[in-house]
């Protein structure tokens, strides 16, 4: 699950896929197997989710790793990379590698 928070120090990417729409389910179940099938193993990762944008045009992976060390060395296994070569014909990818600053919640009382 993720837990976001600063006081985590975790590394967090923050990865934009482009897509026509009539591809978005497309690469959203490449994304899954890779992730499910590969990447959740991997030593160092914590936590990921995927959202897709209502107007079909974008996929958007938001992932947390224990460090970016953890991270790469899991992009230099060559298991997953027919997966994410697949995503690319599909998709273009904006990647994003952030450290979370501050972290907000509803008031009580709040809706």
């Amino acid at each position: 699950m993720i837990t976001i928070s600063k006081d985590q120090k975790l590394v967090t990417f923050i990865n934009i896929f482009t897509v026509e729409p009539a591809n978005q389910r497309r690469l959203l179940d490449l994304l899954v197997g890779v992730t499910d099938t590969f990447v959740r193993h991997a030593p160092g990762f914590v936590s990921s989710a995927l959202h897709r944008s209502l107007d079909g045009t974008k996929v958007t992976m938001y992932a947390q790793w224990r460090t970016i060390e953890d991270y790469e060395a899991m992009r230099r296994d060559p298991a997953p990379l027919p997966y994410l070569k697949e995503a690319l014909t599909v998709a273009t990818f904006e990647p994003g590698m952030y450290e979370v600053v501050e972290t907000f919640g509803a008031t009580k009382g709040s809706p």
